[in-house]
């Protein structure tokens, strides 16, 4: 496959005054010359007519410092579907093919351009919807994971090396304290991963965005909270009881951190079958959120704690608040902003983070749980052999977080997920 050279549109559909089309490959410099005459100097934007297609803005990346690794060109086109389709058709006939999702990122991968880390935040960049993504994605392409990761992957070497020599010498006059060394970089290695497990899932939340329930009984104003809180119609509100009956999802943004509010069944005991379901997932979807939003109309209960917060709606009906309660009224808008800004305090609680970077995919995470499994192996072993085994299947589960091993069958799923044209 890396033997074809490839093309793809790299901005977005649809009409626009200015279209970019990528090309890399092997071919790519004598493309070039076929389609506008001579190749421009290297990294310089220069203004080219192509055939009889477009007059455009070229500009020649050669390997291997371009984004793939390869020969590589960019083309800053007008954005029009015909002159686009002529400069596709050209490079066809040229004998480039299209390229296929990713496919760009992935010979960038595949050519040491960029671990496998980085790789999966280029997508998450372009995925990004807030700036906390958008800063934690870019810290990621910075390398600050793979560089994590490397670090303790080369102490790991150092280890096995040591551990070899206590296996292979065991009659030399070796230095006792080797493996007092041993034992103690094992020990320090352990504590750091399980540091780094035990981060509450704030990348891998703040990546996919929190999910926050908003429950209580029925005709507390629930749904009229979601709607006021997104600023928009997503449920139908009514003062019939049992109107919600379904899950509603909407997307917010709080404290710059991607919300999905989940309007709830009314909790209540019920003939219906129906509504007996919407409750019963109700009752599921609260179970599983980040954060519990209990609304109520009365002073029936009190508090918060780490899952749930109290709301007591309807404030322009008068009555008391709770101990502990937000009060707002979603009719008037009393008390939102500051319902907002307790909502943006616990979605950044749950996603900030200090230290090293954090773990941002859920395969991280299985290879760094495996990882910290072979070293608490390796400290237990009976068997310098088995000591040694342990730390290279530690050292391999590591590696295949970065891409260094073992990941080919993961590489098709992974660059799948990649628009066209990255």
């Amino acid at each position: 496959m890396d033997a074809d050279t490839i093309f793809a549109v790299a901005s977005g559909a649809g009409h626009a005054a200015i279209a970019v089309m990528r090309l890399s490959g092997p071919d790519s410099r004598a493309m070039l010359a076929a389609l506008c005459g001579r190749v421009p100097a290297p990294r310089r934007v220069s203004l080219r007519r192509l055939r009889d297609v477009d007059q455009a803005m070229v500009v020649w990346l050669p390997g291997p410092g371009s984004y793939t690794g390869e020969d590589s060109a960019e083309f800053y086109l007008h954005g029009g579907r015909s002159v686009l389709n002529g400069v596709a058709d050209a490079l066809v006939a040229l004998g480039a093919r299209p390229a296929e999702p990713g496919e760009f990122t992935r010979r960038a991968f595949l050519n040491g351009r960029m671990d496998l880390t980085e790789a999966e935040a280029v997508h998450d960049l372009i995925a990004a919807e807030t700036e906390a993504q958008r800063r934690q994605a870019l810290r990621q392409l910075d390398g600050a994971l793979g560089t994590l990761y490397r670090g303790w992957a080369e102490r790991l070497r150092l280890l096995l090396a040591q551990q070899e020599a206590l296996i292979d010498f065991p009659d030399e006059d070796l230095p006792p304290e080797v493996e007092g060394q041993v034992q103690a970089e094992l020990a320090a290695l352990r504590q750091e991963m399980a540091a780094h497990l035990d981060d509450g899932r704030r990348g891998e939340r703040l990546r996919e965005g929190l999910v926050f329930a908003v429950t209580g009984a029925p005709n507390v104003g629930k749904s009229s909270l979601v709607n006021a809180l997104a600023e928009r119609d997503v449920a139908i509100v009514s003062a019939t009881p049992g109107t919600t009956r379904d899950a509603l999802e909407t997307r917010v943004v709080l404290g710059g951190v991607p919300v999905t509010l989940v309007d709830t069944a009314g909790l209540r005991d019920t003939a219906d079958e129906i509504e007996a379901e919407g409750v019963r997932r109700a009752r599921a979807r609260a179970e599983a959120a980040d954060l519990v939003i209990r609304v109520v109309d009365a002073p029936e209960e009190s508090g918060n704690d780490a899952d749930w917060m109290l709301v007591a709606n309807k404030r322009d009906l008068g009555g008391a608040v709770p101990v502990g309660a937000i009060g707002v009224s979603a009719l008037t808008g009393e008390g939102l902003d500051a319902l907002r800004g307790r909502l943006a305090q616990v979605a950044r609680s749950l996603t900030e983070s200090s230290g090293p970077p954090p773990l941002t995919q859920a395969r991280h995470r299985v290879a760094l749980q495996e990882a910290a499994a072979r070293l608490a192996g390796a400290t237990t072993a009976d068997l310098p052999e088995l000591r040694a085994e342990d730390l290279r299947l530690a050292l391999r589960a590591l590696g295949r977080i970065t891409g260094s091993v073992g990941v080919e069958d993961i590489l098709d799923t992974l660059f799948a997920r990649f628009c066209i044209g990255k």
